[in-house]
C-alpha cells in the first residue's frame, strides 16, 4: 500500500460521552442564580406558623360567635398568656366542651407564643389570663389579640363585637386603621 506523504490514517473519536468541565459549571452557576432569586421568596416555616396560628385563633373566635348564637349559650375563651394556651370553655358550668373537635384542637402552632390581648374590659394584658367572652348575641366585646414568633414575627387578630367580624392582620396593630 503505498501512502502519500502529507496523508494521515484517518481516526474517529467513537468516545466522546459526557459533559465537559465547562459544561457543568455553566449549569451550576445558572442554577445557583435561580436559587438565590427564588429562595428570599419562599415562606419560612416560622412565618407560615405564625399565620396557621392566626387564622386558625380568628377561625374559632367566628365559630363561637356564630355558635353562641344559634345555640343561645355563652362561651368563654381563655388565653393563658404565660403558658401559651387558649381553651374554651361553657359559660353556664365553665366546663370545657366536650366531643367538639373544632374546639378541642389546639390553637397555636410550636413557636408561636401570646404577647398580650387587650379588652375594654381587662385593658391590656400581658401576662397571667385574658378572658374573652360569647354571650346569646355573639362576641362579648372588642378584642385585640397579639401573637408572636420566635424570630420576630408579629400576627394581630382583631374581633369585633358589633358585627361578629374577626380579621387576622400581620403586624403589630392597636387598631385597624
Amino acid at each position: 500500500m503505498t501512502r502519500n506523504q502529507n496523508s494521515k490514517p484517518k481516526t474517529i473519536n467513537l468516545c466522546k460521552q459526557g459533559f465537559t468541565l465547562i459544561e457543568l459549571a455553566v449549569v451550576i452557576a445558572i442554577l445557583g442564580m435561580v436559587a438565590l432569586l427564588v429562595y428570599p421568596r419562599l415562606p419560612s416555616t416560622d412565618d407560615a406558623r405564625l399565620r396557621g396560628s392566626a387564622r386558625s385563633l380568628a377561625a374559632t373566635i367566628r365559630y363561637l360567635g356564630d355558635r353562641s348564637v344559634a345555640t343561645k349559650s355563652g362561651y368563654r375563651m381563655r388565653f393563658d398568656i404565660s403558658g401559651n394556651d387558649v381553651s374554651i370553655v361553657r359559660g353556664d358550668t365553665g366546663a370545657p366542651e366536650a366531643g367538639d373537635t373544632f374546639t378541642d384542637r389546639r390553637l397555636l402552632a410550636d413557636g408561636v407564643a401570646i404577647e398580650d390581648v387587650t379588652t375594654p374590659s381587662q385593658g391590656k394584658k400581658n401576662a397571667g389570663e385574658a378572658v374573652l367572652g360569647f354571650g346569646a348575641f355573639g362576641i362579648g366585646e372588642f378584642a385585640a389579640i397579639h401573637l408572636k414568633s420566635e424570630k420576630g414575627g408579629r400576627f394581630t387578630v382583631f374581633a369585633y363585637p358589633a358585627n361578629g367580624k374577626v380579621k387576622a392582620l400581620e403586624g403589630y396593630l392597636e387598631s385597624e386603621t
